[in-house]
């Protein structure tokens, strides 16, 4: 059963920072690049975050570069998302998606994704 579970969101003040984790399960990982994507209420997918398969390649949307970084541990199957200096505008639920290597350019192309977690819920407030 393929699975992909995310963890780590809650409410935090700005400025605090999150790490996120994406669980996979049932595929094979270390074939498959991962992206994080967040909807924030009222407002559309966006593409926050991606790593290559084997985390040669990273790559942020500008809205968060500098402050989160994306990493991943093959041997546990889990990439993790680590958000500093967490702004209002970062409030969304946070979901994990998996695509298999060698797809199509840009990574944040949604339909490519064949795997998604149902997400983890991070608000942003003082």
């Amino acid at each position: 059963q393929v699975q992909l579970v995310e963890s780590g969101g809650g409410l935090v003040q700005p400025g605090d920072s999150l790490r996120l984790s994406c669980a996979a399960s049932g595929f094979a990982f270390d074939n498959h690049a991962i992206g994080w994507f967040r909807q924030a209420p009222g407002k559309g997918r966006e593409g926050v975050s991606y790593i290559t398969n084997r985390g040669g390649s990273t790559y942020y949307a500008d809205s968060v570069k500098g402050r989160f970084t994306i990493s991943r541990d093959n041997a546990k199957n889990t990439v993790y998302l680590q958000m500093n200096s967490l702004k209002p505008e970062d409030t969304a639920v946070y979901s994990c998606a998996s695509r298999p290597k060698g797809s199509a350019w840009p990574w944040t192309r949604m339909e490519d994704y064949v795997y998604w977690g149902q997400g983890t819920q991070v608000t942003v407030s003082s």
